[in-house]
Formats: structure tokens, C-alpha cells, sequence
């Protein structure tokens, strides 16, 4: 990314700033580094504050229809006050951790369409304040989750979409104000079925995997057969079939719902 001109109440021969990313792949509950550039323009000019943060674009409900949301769920300031030197460049390192709910946005390689999640840079001068572009990070799946994943596709299910909604999903240990969806269209075994969501909420110990079958709008029916939650140990989950333990849930709705 080329530096970008400041917005803000800067005029003729302000500063420009970049944002560099020494490392853009990242895991939930990892860091991501990087660095803030800012080129002096052909004046002294003071620096009130500089701010890095992550943000994700949500769905919201908005009536009978949905709307995208730009939701900023992480901010560190980075020092406080400073002056960059006319034609010097102020560069300013900082590492920004993930936290440990944060969407995948990247499964075997391949980007998921429309999880845009990023860092943000902000810089404060002159009362006022100046946004730069987002610069996308790839959120890898940890291996617990990874584990659940793949008991999917080993299933037969595939891959259909995923997106993030704000909301909350009640009984999980859910922090941030919104929380990922993603979908599997199921395979032909699986008569009457058409589609099961699966949703991560980890912190550094544990992961509630929250599954779904027929899913209503905006509603999740815990308490019903087409609901399942159950807890993974982030760091002792090799031991559990997890294929086995999908088939053996999805089975037992589909028995009494006459799918099989």
C-alpha cells in the first residue's frame, strides 16, 4: 500500500502515512505486527495521538432487511503525543493481539467471501482526527477448530458461505459484539437436511461450538433437537471423533424426524 494523504485540517505539505504488516496470517489469540510510517510533509506538524485497532464488517438487522456495519472490536493507542520533522520519516512498531473469538477468514488456504477483517489506523492532529484505509489480515482456523471442520467435509458436507452477525448467542462465553456463521450444505445421506451452521466463541482455554440445522432468521431455537452446543479443550482435543460425533447428533434428529 502506497502512503496515503492525511484528510484532517492538515492543508498543503502535510504528513502522509502507511501502515506495513510484517506478518498479514494470523490465529485467534495470536499477534499481528507491523509497523506505522508517517513521511513529514514540508512542514513541522504535532501529532495528538496514533492508534491502531481491528475491524470487521458485520450484518446487521435492519427490519426486513440486512445492512453491513464497519465495527471496530480492538484499539491501542501507540504513545502519546509527538512531532514529525519536516521530510522525516516517524516510524512507530506495534503488535495487536487477536482475540481469541475473532473470525476465520481464511480456511485451507482459500479466503472466505466478504470476511473483511482488518487493521485500522488512526492519527489524531489538529482536534481532529483522519481514518486510513483497512489493511485485511487472514485469520487461520486454530487446530481444535480445524478438527471440527474437517469432521465436516469428512462427512460429505460442503462448504456454502459464511458472514458475521451482530448479536449475541446466549449461554457461550461470547464477548464481542458480534459472533461468524459458517455454513455446510449437507450431503445426500442426509435426507430432509438441507444446510447446518457451525459457530467457534473460544477464549485461551476452551471453545463452544455452536451447531445448527434449519435455522429461522435471526433466531437461534436452542432447546430444540435442530440445536447443539458442546465445549472443546483448545489444548487436549485430539482424543474425540468428531465425525463421529456429528453423525451421531445429526442421525438421531434425522431419526425422529423421519430424514433417514
Amino acid at each position: 500500500m502506497g502512503f496515503k494523504k492525511l484528510l484532517a485540517s492538515l492543508g498543503a505539505g502535510g504528513a502522509s502515512v502507511e501502515t506495513v504488516l510484517t506478518e498479514d496470517n494470523v490465529v485467534p489469540g495470536g499477534v499481528v505486527q507491523g509497523e506505522v510510517r508517517i513521511q513529514g510533509g514540508s512542514v513541522n506538524q504535532q501529532i495528538e495521538g496514533l492508534s491502531v485497532g481491528l475491524q470487521a464488517r458485520v450484518e446487521v438487522e435492519g427490519g426486513d432487511h440486512e445492512v453491513k456495519q464497519d465495527i471496530e472490536f480492538v484499539k491501542q493507542r501507540l504513545g502519546g503525543a509527538f512531532e514529525v520533522q519536516s521530510g522525516a520519516v516517524h516510524v512507530v512498531p506495534f503488535g495487536l493481539e487477536i482475540p481469541w473469538e475473532t473470525p476465520i477468514t481464511t480456511i485451507a488456504g482459500q479466503r472466505l467471501r466478504g470476511m473483511d477483517i482488518g487493521v485500522t489506523t488512526e492519527l489524531e492532529i489538529a482536534r481532529a482526527v483522519d481514518s486510513g484505509d483497512l489493511d485485511p489480515i487472514n485469520v487461520h482456523p486454530l487446530p481444535a477448530q480445524q478438527a471440527v471442520l474437517d469432521a465436516f467435509i469428512q462427512l460429505g458436507f460442503r462448504f456454502k458461505s459464511a458472514d458475521m452477525e451482530r448479536g449475541h448467542i446466549r449461554g457461550t462465553r461470547q464477548r464481542l459484539p458480534f459472533y461468524q456463521e459458517i455454513e455446510f450444505f449437507a450431503p445426500q445421506q442426509y435426507r430432509g437436511l438441507n444446510q447446518v451452521e457451525v459457530t467457534f466463541v473460544a477464549d485461551d482455554r476452551e471453545m463452544d461450538v455452536v451447531l445448527e440445522m434449519d435455522k429461522k432468521p435471526g433466531l437461534f431455537s436452542e432447546g430444540s433437537d435442530s440445536y447443539r452446543a458442546f465445549t472443546v479443550d483448545l489444548h487436549n482435543f485430539q482424543g474425540t471423533d468428531y465425525a463421529a460425533y456429528l453423525n451421531q447428533w445429526l442421525a438421531e434428529v434425522g431419526g425422529r424426524r423421519n430424514w433417514l
